[in-house]
This record gives C-alpha cells, sequence and structure tokens, in this order.
C-alpha cells in the first residue's frame, strides 16, 4: 500500500462505511418500531419477526435513542430523526422514575415496570442517549435529564472511601446483593465495563455541558482506569474487582480491551488534556498491540476471550467484537501509523462483511456464521443486541478515515 493509494483507499473504505451505517438504520427504521405497544420492540428473531410480548430493557432504548440521534445528524434522513425522538418519548414517559430519579432496568411489553433497579450501567447510557438527542434537536429539557442523572450517578455510586463507581442499587437508591448485569456478569461491586460506559457518557455529556463539574467527573473516570484497570504488565483490562480493587477477573476479554483502548483516548481528546493523553497514549496503543497479537482468528476475526480456570481461547466471534476491534485497530494506525494495525482492520471488515452481516435479511448476526452453533437461537434485537455497537462503529471508522485522508 504506498502512499499516494491511501486517499483513494480511504475514500472508497469511507463510502463502505456510510452505505452499511444506512443499511443499519434503513433496518431498525423498518423493522423494530412497535406500532402497537408504542417505542420499539423488545425482541425481534433472526427472521426479522417481532416477539411482540417481549420485554423492553433500558439498555436497548437508550442505545435507540442515541443511534438515531447520531444517525440524524450523520446522514440527512427526516425519517431517522423521527426514530430518534420516538425513542425520547418513550425513554422519557416511561423508564424514568418520578419518585427516585434515575431509570428503571426494565418494562413489560405494555410499559408496566417490571424490574425497578437502578443499574448504574444504565443511567450511563441514559446519559450518553439523552444528549445525543439533544447534540441532535437543541433540546434543553434533554440536557437537563442527561444532568440530573448524571447528578445522581454522582451522589450514590462513588466509593468515597476506596474510589471509582459501584454497579447497582434498589429503585431507591438503597444497597442491593445481586449487582450484576446479567447472567454472565460476576457479582462484585466495581467492572470494567460500568466504568467503561460511565467513562463514554461523561465523554459526550462534557461536549454538550463543559463545566468544571462535569470535566472533574470526567477526569477522575480515566484516572480509574489509569491507576486501577488496566494492568500494565499484560496490557489487558481488569473485568470484575471487590470493593479493594482486588481482580476477580475469569479471564481476559479481547472485545472490552480494544474497545476500551479507543474509548479512553476518546475521553482523553474530549478532555482537553495535552499532557495526560501524550502520557496515556503509548499504553492505549499496547492494549491494541495485545489484541492484535493475541486474539486474530484464522480469517482475521477477533475472538471472543481467554480462560484463565481452562487455559483455553473462546473462539466465538460475536458481532459486537467485531464491531469495536475495527474502530480499535483504526484509532491504533492513526495515532501510531504503524500499518499491521490497518491491516488488523481492513481484514476484520472483510469478515464482517462475509461472515457477520446477514446479507439476507439485514443487520448482523448475533454469532458469525462461521460458529458451529445455530445462529437462529440468537435474536437480531433484544435486551443486549441493538444498534450501537455496529452503528457507533461506521460512524467512528468514517471519523478516524477522515482523519487520514
Amino acid at each position: 500500500m504506498n502512499a499516494a493509494s491511501l486517499p483513494v483507499r480511504f475514500t472508497s473504505l469511507q463510502q463502505e462505511f456510510r452505505n452499511e451505517l444506512i443499511a443499519i438504520a434503513d433496518w431498525w427504521a423498518k423493522y423494530s418500531v412497535d406500532q402497537e405497544q408504542g417505542g420499539f420492540y423488545g425482541e425481534i428473531g433472526v427472521d426479522n419477526n417481532p416477539v411482540k410480548n417481549a420485554s423492553k430493557g433500558i439498555i436497548l432504548n437508550a442505545r435507540i435513542l442515541w443511534f438515531f440521534s447520531e444517525a440524524a445528524q450523520e446522514v440527512d434522513n427526516p425519517v431517522y430523526r423521527t426514530c430518534a425522538t420516538r425513542a425520547y418519548d418513550y425513554l422519557t414517559a416511561h423508564f424514568f422514575d418520578s419518585e427516585h430519579g434515575g431509570v428503571y432496568w426494565e418494562l413489560d411489553a405494555a410499559a408496566v415496570p417490571i424490574n425497578t433497579k437502578k443499574q448504574v450501567y444504565a443511567q450511563a447510557f441514559t446519559i450518553y442517549a439523552l444528549c445525543a438527542y439533544y447534540q441532535l434537536t437543541g433540546d434543553a429539557q434533554a440536557l437537563a435529564r442527561a444532568l440530573e442523572c448524571f447528578k445522581l450517578v454522582e451522589q450514590h455510586a462513588i466509593d468515597r472511601e476506596r474510589e471509582g463507581y459501584l454497579e447497582a442499587f434498589t429503585r431507591e437508591w438503597g444497597v442491593i446483593e445481586d449487582l450484576r448485569l446479567s447472567d454472565k456478569d460476576l457479582n462484585y461491586p466495581k467492572s470494567q465495563n460500568t466504568h467503561l460506559h460511565i467513562l463514554e457518557a461523561y465523554t459526550t455529556l462534557y461536549q454538550a455541558q463543559p463545566t468544571a463539574e462535569v470535566k472533574a467527573a470526567l477526569k477522575y473516570n480515566i484516572e480509574m482506569f489509569d491507576k486501577y484497570m488496566i494492568d500494565r504488565d499484560t496490557h489487558h483490562l481488569r473485568m470484575f474487582m471487590d470493593l479493594e480493587w482486588k481482580d476477580f477477573s475469569p479471564g481476559y476479554t479481547y472485545g472490552h480491551d480494544i474497545e476500551a483502548s479507543w474509548l479512553i483516548a476518546k475521553a482523553l481528546e474530549s478532555l482537553g488534556d495535552e499532557a495526560y493523553l501524550a502520557e496515556l497514549t503509548p499504553t492505549l496503543i499496547k492494549i491494541a498491540q495485545v489484541t492484535e497479537k493475541e486474539a486474530i482468528g484464522e480469517q482475521g476475526q477477533v475472538i471472543d476471550s481467554f480462560d484463565f480456570s481452562t487455559r483455553r481461547t473462546n473462539v466465538d466471534t460475536v458481532w459486537w467484537v467485531q464491531a469495536e476491534a475495527l474502530v480499535g485497530f483504526l484509532y491504533a494506525y492513526t495515532t501510531s501509523g504503524e500499518e499491521k494495525f490497518y491491516r488488523a482492520a481492513e481484514n476484520v471488515w472483510k469478515f464482517i462483511k462475509d461472515y457477520q452481516i446477514d446479507q439476507e435479511n439485514g443487520e448482523w448476526f448475533w454469532l458469525s456464521k462461521l460458529n458451529a452453533q445455530n445462529t437462529n437461537h440468537y435474536y437480531k434485537v433484544g435486551f443486549w443486541k441493538c444498534p450501537y455497537h455496529n452503528g457507533r462503529a461506521m460512524m467512528e471508522a468514517i471519523r478516524y478515515l477522515q482523519k487520514l485522508a
């Protein structure tokens, strides 16, 4: 790849990413809108048919709001703006707890709360989504609601004695025994995943509301990764920790590693602290380098994880891991100039086109066609399957290539 061919190649790739962004947005606008009970369906099968009685989770709904708010800014299509407003209206009408503040975890199909716990991860995604809607519309109420959630997280979730953010609370913001995000997670009071998405939320909040208070909170969260969650010996991220920050991670999760590398970089750029950015950048590139060295499969994909107890890798190829790898490798390339990262990004994108995108019915498979498991066992839309990872990947990839071109 010679220097003269780079801009042409980048322009071509940008168009591919833009086309896929539009395909994702069009699919969600066509299939996910719940015309009967409002908002969006809680689940849609791999055959594009909705499960009409499925419950509706805040993560799905906040990510839909975020996605259409961002897509409407990227692509001039009034349908996307309409979907963003629909998502905003539904979320604010049904998920917000008017008595105790914050958002509920889950509603039934008719919008009745069925799980009222206050997961901090969910408050973070709500902040993120509301800020995106504010940036699209200028709606001051959306920003006010985001700041409301921000203040609740800062008031209730910070561990004042040992630093960091705690995972979850009861509806009234009291102590809760089961802190887990999902059945796959371990029941520990601090996690990399929750911190990562508080970081992402505060990155966007600071762009929307650049106050000293938000800036301090954003820097504090970056420092939590710097001090406690980046393992400087392995350049993996610690996943689950106790109150004292002792690590109980069951293994490495490559998707979270590569996602953290570029999200921390983006947070530092938003913060505007050039010295801190210069100090942490070599570490962030090293995280991407370890992923490129340890996690690449035979078709150029990024595998899921490594388990400490079995000393084995899980070679499943999950949609969101490929999306994060594409962005993470492009971040590493634009920052370091090392060709191996560009090749890794190209290979991941080829894999996504060949195996991850459902070329017949649209959207992306949960597991790629390479996996032995039948992809029909996994929903195309659900509590954890949203247009967030793949939609965000297309938009971020376009932005990184714009920097290069």
